[in-house]
């Protein structure tokens, strides 16, 4: 069986009709017993499970999904990936994320189509170019890639937009990150699965956790639909539904759950070679290798867990574009769809031990995780191996809502998170 992809052993399988084949990864029955439980299998989730394995050597690991692998947040995003935070708590967290991108393709032998085709944050006025200003400045500071552009700057990457003096938002200028750009969602988590799985990692897809075991004050496992699995140790990183899963705890998280909206067009010639995003309308684009026009915006702010969005929502997010990039007017719409998102009060995650004793969380990414799946999972896996904070993950614990220390990064930033 054929395990390595390269051009030879896809040269090899193509001759004996791709019948050689190892499998991706396995669908084991549950344990009884395991090291360590990951509740979620997402992309987080996958990505702890693999560190685990790697980098710690703790193999008797499983990841439990009540669905199926990577169906929830990690297929449902814009697969925008950067590092253009303010503080340097955050910068810190992203840019790791951001390195391990750079890596990881060869790391899995999973090629996740990375595409460092950068993104630029526009700037409407002369206040906003302060603040931009400002934004390369710290990103500078903080040890990240930035540039201020002006308007010829703009003009030069992104020929088509509307750049009209007259337009109802002008352009000024704007910080342009260069390793930004995009990946592949699905390929993401496919290639956490399969790296986690030969490293002896158990994926249990469709096993829904149904209440948390506890004894001593100590979380030992979980009850799920397919039986109960015991763990020394648990972690839960399940996005919108964190909220959900802590009250099954016992404990009520910080946290409440959007719908974030996106959509795709139908496929055009390459027209858009950069990640954009317009601050004043909220909305952002690029265009995927296929063609099409990938859309998001900001969160439809009506708590929900309906993923398919509402269309005054959807609305906005079309005209911010069209303001944008008048030329688009004529495209169609293929598809849409929303994620759900969990956003605490200061759009920072959290990660960390949870009140309850041996559950670990990762978790309150807003709509900032698909960016951070690598780094979420290094530090995750440290927390659960260590049982202690990584440097970089410290400052993001759930007591920094009781010491008062907020990492306010949607206003650090300017820019929805």
């Amino acid at each position: 069986m054929t395990r390595h992809y390269s051009a030879l052993s896809l040269l090899k399988e193509g001759l004996a009709g791709q019948t050689g084949w190892w499998q991706a990864w396995r669908s084991p029955q549950p344990k009884p017993r395991y090291d360590i439980l990951i509740i979620g299998g997402g992309g987080h989730g996958l990505a702890t499970a693999y560190y685990l394995a790697k980098v710690h050597n703790i193999r008797n690991v499983a990841v439990i999904e009540k669905g199926w692998l990577g169906g929830g947040n990690t297929g449902r995003n814009t697969t925008v990936i950067r590092s253009n935070y303010f503080f340097p708590e955050s910068a810190a967290l992203y840019e790791m994320a951001l390195k391990l991108y750079e890596g990881l393709g060869r790391e899995l032998n999973y090629n996740v189509m990375l595409s460092q085709r950068g993104i630029i944050t526009l700037a409407h006025s002369e206040t906003e170019m302060e603040m931009a200003a400002r934004t390369v400045n710290a990103m500078q500071i903080n040890g990240t890639d930035a540039e201020l552009f002006g308007v010829e700057d703009v003009r030069r990457v992104l020929p088509l937009l509307n750049m009209s003096p007259e337009a109802r938002y002008p352009v000024f200028g704007g910080v342009w990150q260069g390793r930004a750009g995009t990946a592949r969602h699905d390929a993401v988590a496919w290639g956490y699965a399969r790296a986690a799985d030969r490293l002896g990692v158990d994926i249990i897809q469709s096993c829904e956790v149904e209440e948390f075991l506890v004894e001593g004050g100590r979380c030992r496992g979980v009850k799920t639909s397919r039986g109960e699995i015991r763990a020394d140790r648990v972690g839960m990183v399940v996005a919108g539904h964190s909220s959900h899963l802590g009250a099954k705890a016992g404990f009520r998280l910080p946290i409440t759950s959007y719908a974030l909206q996106a959509c795709v067009s139908e496929p055009i010639k390459p027209a858009l070679d950069t990640v954009v995003l317009s601050p004043a309308t909220g909305t952002y684009a690029s265009q995927s290798d296929k063609g099409e026009l990938v859309i998001g915006g900001g969160l439809d702010r009506v708590p929900s867990y309906g993923q398919r969005g509402n269309l005054p929502m959807l609305e906005d997010v079309i005209a911010g574009l069209l303001e944008m990039f008048p030329s688009f007017r004529q495209l169609r719409l293929m598809r849409q769809w929303a994620g759900i998102v969990d956003v605490t009060p200061d759009s920072s995650p959290i990660l960390g031990e949870s009140p309850l004793p041996g559950l670990f969380l990762n978790c309150g990414w807003g709509t900032g995780g698909f960016k951070a799946i690598p780094a979420g999972g290094t530090l995750l896996a440290h927390l659960l191996a260590t049982g202690k904070h990584h440097d970089v993950s410290r400052p993001f614990d759930l007591d920094r809502f009781t010491r008062g220390r907020l990492i306010d990064e949607a206003a650090g930033s300017g820019i929805a998170h």
